[in-house]
C-alpha cells in the first residue's frame, strides 16, 4: 500500500506479527481509524476480579433492525425425540490467551445410541473496542467447533448463536473427556489503545435418542485428532511445516476420511491478495503469490488435497462490511472432508503410520486442525488390502503471469496465478462382505486474477478468484458400483479503492462477493439415487471517508446481502435471503430460491 494515514499509524494491528499483510495495512488506513473513533468509549471492565457481564442469548429468528451478527443459514434439523443436554461451560469469560479447560461426561439419561448429536454455542462481546478472535473448542483434543468472533463497537455488544451437526464424532462422546476452549483475547492497553471488551461464551451438546422415526446413523467407530504439538491447532509458517499424528488404526479398518480446517492468520490472513515475492515492495503486499492449498500425506506420500477457504473475518478489509451479516462461514468454519478410503487397507496393516497436513505456499502463517474418521468392519477383526495406484504429485506447480509496470510514479498492471491438478488414487480392502475397491478421481482448479494501480495517492486492487474441486468416488463391491460425484466451488471477488484527494481528504470504497457452492449426486450401477445442492453467497459494499483535518464521517452506503439455498432431489428445500443497510438488518425473505420441484 502506498500510504497509511498518520492517525491510522497510531492504531495497533491485531496481529502479533510485525509484518502485516496488504489488506490489514489497508484496513488501518481508514477502516481501523473509523472503527477506533466509533469504538473508543469505555465499555464494561473487570474490577476486583468480578466480571459484570454474561452471555446474552439471541432469538432463533432474524430480528429486523438488529445489529447483532446474523446469517441466512438454517439451524441444524433435529429428530423428533427429546434430547439430553450436556452443558460444557456457561458464561465463560475470555480475557487472555490461556485456554480454558472443562470436563465432559456422557449423558446418564441418554446412554445411546443417538440419532443425532448437535453442538450449540452462544457468544457475547462486551461493547467497547476489540479485535475479532479465533474460537476453537476441543474434546479429547478432537475439534468440535472452529470459528471467529464479531467485533464490538462503543454502542454495540454483539451476541450470536452457532450450531453444527457433530454426530460423526459420536465415538468421542461415548466416554468422559477433558475439554479445551481456546479463544485467545487481549484485554488491556496496547499502543495507546484500550482493548476493553471481554468475550463470553456458552457451549453445550444435545443428544437425541434413536427411535423408529429417528434411526441410528452409521458413524465412524474411531476418531483420531490430528493437531499441533500442543494438542490443538498447529502453526504452519512455511510450506514445509506440518501438523502430524502417528497412529495405529484397528486391523479391521474399512473406510477413512479426514476433516481438515486450515485458517489463514497474520501475514497469510489475506493470502488471496498476495503477490509474487519480486512484487511485494512495488505493490506493498504479502508474498508467495495468491495461491495456497492444503496437502495431506500418509507416511510422507501425497494422499489428498483440500482447498483453502477464503474466510474473511469481521475485522477484514473493512469491518463495516460485515455488520450485521458476516462473510461466508466467518462465525462457523466448515471443515473440508478428504476421502482417504483408498488407503484403508494400508492403514489396517497393524503398523504405525503418520498422517500429515501442510499448506503449500504458507508464509507465516496458517493454523490447522483435523479429525481422522475411521469406519471398521464390524463382522471381522482383520482385513487385508493396499494401494492399487496413486498418481498424485507431492506438490502443485502453479503458473504465474506478471504484467506490472513500475516507474517513479508507482506501479500498474496485472498478475495471474493459476494451478490445475488431476489425479486418481485407488485402493482395496478384503472385508467380511467381500472385496471393496475405492477409486478417487479429482480435478482441482485455481485461478486468481489481480489488477493494480498503486502510487503515492492511490491504492486500487481488484481481485477475481475461482477455486473448484470436481471429484468422482467409485466404490466397487462385487457386481455393484456406487458413484458419488461432487462439485465444490469458492468464487471470490474483491474490489478495493483507496484514494487521497488533492485537498488531503481520504476515501476508501470496498465491494466484495463471496460464494460457496456444493453439489453431490449418487448413482448405483448408473442409476440415479439422489442429489443435494447448496449455495451460500454474501455480497457487501461500504465507503469510508476522512476529511483533510482528520475527521471521519463514518461508514456510508453500507449494504450487504446474503442468500442461502439448499435443496435435494426428494423435494426438500430451504431458501433465505437477508439484506442489511447501515449496519442493521433490513429484510428477511424465505422460500424465494426454492423452485416448484425443490431443485436448482
Amino acid at each position: 500500500m502506498a500510504f497509511i494515514s498518520p492517525v491510522a499509524r497510531l492504531i495497533p494491528d491485531r496481529s502479533n506479527a510485525s509484518n502485516r499483510s496488504l489488506k490489514r495495512r489497508k484496513e488501518t488506513s481508514i477502516s481501523r481509524f473509523v472503527s477506533f473513533v466509533f469504538g473508543a468509549a469505555i465499555a464494561f471492565l473487570c474490577f476486583g476480579g468480578v466480571i459484570q457481564a454474561q452471555v446474552v442469548t439471541v432469538p432463533d429468528t432474524p430480528q429486523i433492525g438488529s445489529s447483532n451478527p446474523i446469517t441466512a443459514e438454517p439451524l441444524v434439523p433435529r429428530p423428533p425425540t427429546r434430547p439430553c443436554i450436556v452443558q460444557l461451560f456457561q458464561n465463560l469469560p475470555f480475557d487472555n490467551f490461556t485456554p480454558a479447560m472443562f470436563s465432559y461426561a456422557p449423558p446418564a439419561s441418554c446412554p445411546g445410541p443417538w440419532a443425532k448429536v448437535v453442538f450449540t454455542a452462544d457468544f457475547t462481546v462486551q461493547s467497547g473496542q476489540q479485535f475479532d478472535r479465533t474460537a476453537a473448542f476441543y474434546l479429547g483434543h478432537a475439534n468440535i467447533f472452529y470459528g471467529t468472533t464479531a467485533e464490538p463497537r462503543a454502542s454495540l455488544s454483539p451476541s450470536w448463536h452457532v450450531e453444527r451437526d457433530v454426530t460423526d464424532l459420536t465415538a468421542i462422546f461415548k466416554s468422559p473427556q477433558s475439554g479445551e476452549a481456546n479463544l485467545g483475547n487481549f484485554v488491556g492497553v496496547s499502543g495507546g489503545s484500550d482493548f476493553n471488551s471481554i468475550i463470553f461464551a456458552n457451549a453445550a451438546l444435545e443428544f437425541y435418542p434413536a427411535s423408529f422415526a429417528a434411526p441410528v446413523p452409521s458413524t465412524p467407530d474411531v476418531v483420531v485428532p490430528v493437531n499441533g504439538s500442543g494438542g490443538d491447532a498447529g502453526t504452519l509458517n512455511t510450506a514445509t511445516d506440518q501438523i502430524t499424528q502417528a497412529l495405529s488404526l484397528p486391523a479391521n479398518t474399512e473406510r477413512v476420511y479426514l476433516d481438515v480446517i486450515a485458517q489463514s492468520q497474520s501475514n497469510d490472513e489475506f493470502w488471496y491478495l498476495c503477490v509474487p515475492n519480486d512484487q511485494t515492495t512495488n505493490l506493498e503486499s504479502c508474498g508467495n503469490t495468491a495461491f495456497r492449498e492444503t496437502e495431506v500425506t500418509i507416511d510422507g506420500q501425497a494422499a489428498g488435497v483440500a482447498p483453502i477457504s477464503p474466510w474473511i473475518f469481521t475485522g477484514g478489509i473493512d469491518p463495516f462490511l460485515w455488520e450485521p451479516i458476516p462473510g461466508v462461514q466467518t462465525l462457523d468454519f466448515k471443515p473440508y472432508r478428504v476421502d482417504l478410503s483408498p488407503f484403508a487397507g494400508l492403514l489396517a496393516d497393524g503398523k504405525q503410520h503418520t498422517v500429515g497436513v501442510s499448506v503449500f505456499n504458507a508464509d507465516s502463517f496458517f493454523q490447522a486442525t483435523a479429525n481422522l474418521l475411521v469406519f471398521t468392519d464390524h463382522a471381522s477383526q482383520h482385513v487385508t488390502g493396499g494401494i492399487l495406484s496413486n498418481d498424485l504429485t507431492p506438490a502443485p506447480t502453479p503458473v504465474v503471469s506478471e504484467n506490472i509496470a513500475t516507474t517513479a510514479n508507482g506501479s500498474t498492471g496485472s498478475i495471474t496465478v493459476e494451478s490445475n491438478r488431476n489425479f486418481t488414487i485407488s485402493g482395496y480392502v478384503n472385508t467380511s462382505h467381500g472385496r471393496i475397491e475405492t477409486t478417487v478421481q479429482e480435478s482441482v482448479s485455481f485461478k486468481n486474477d489481480q489488477n493494480f494501480n498503486v502510487n503515492a495517492n492511490t491504492d486500487i486492487q481488484d481481485v477475481v478468484q475461482t477455486s473448484t474441486i470436481d471429484s468422482t468416488t467409485t466404490t466397487r463391491q462385487g457386481p455393484l458400483a456406487t458413484t458419488v460425484q461432487r462439485h465444490i466451488s469458492y468464487p471470490l471477488t474483491v474490489d478495493f479503492s483507496f484514494v487521497i484527494n488533492k485537498d488531503g481528504s481520504e476515501k476508501q470504497v470496498t465491494t466484495t462477493d463471496q460464494h460457496f457452492q456444493t453439489s453431490e449426486s449418487t448413482n448405483l450401477n448408473g442409476f440415479f439415487l439422489d442429489e443435494n445442492k447448496m449455495s451460500n453467497e454474501v455480497s457487501a459494499t461500504d465507503t469510508q471517508s476522512v476529511s483533510a483535518d482528520g475527521v471521519a464521517s463514518g461508514p456510508t452506503d453500507s449494504r450487504t446481502t446474503q442468500t442461502f439455498t439448499q435443496n435435494n432431489s426428494l423435494g426438500g428445500c430451504f431458501s433465505r435471503t437477508l439484506t442489511a443497510e447501515a449496519q442493521q438488518l433490513k429484510t428477511v425473505t424465505d422460500g424465494k430460491g426454492c423452485a416448484a420441484n425443490g431443485r436448482f
